[in-house]
């Protein structure tokens, strides 16, 4: 199956999204677009410590709520994937990528990091 091309725009909109969240507080270690197998789309791909403190259904609120606050609707919301600090594929991006000065604007794909086959990745941050 094609994957869809994230485009200039989705791009813009996870900057923003990451911004909100930065503002509230929710200290975003990891944040990227990425396109898997297991999904066959795009995900704004998150993790945090402070996430990581809720259960799963909390963590979803804690970022829906931060995008509210803001102005943003449930409909603009990019499909979210949360990740845990410890997760594999978290774990194994920080290892490579955590020291690196500026990954903003990385690609990444056609690869296993830690659980996971990337086909496409476009990174924002990781730490």
């Amino acid at each position: 199956m094609d994957k869809t091309a994230l485009v200039t725009t989705n791009f813009a909109i996870g900057a923003q999204v990451l911004e909100i969240l930065d503002r509230s507080g929710l200290e975003i270690r990891l944040a990227m677009w990425l396109h898997t197998p297991e999904y066959e789309d795009w995900r704004f791909v998150l993790s945090s410590p402070r996430l990581d403190r809720s259960e799963p259904p909390e963590a979803y609120g804690l970022v829906h709520d931060a995008l509210d606050r803001a102005g943003v609707p449930l409909e603009n919301t990019p499909p979210l994937l949360i990740l845990g600090m410890t997760d594999p594929f978290v774990r194994t991006l920080r290892r490579i990528f955590g020291k690196a000065k500026n990954v903003e604007g990385m690609r990444l794909g056609g690869q296993m990091l830690g659980d996971r086959f990337v086909d496409d990745a476009i990174v924002y941050r990781i730490k």
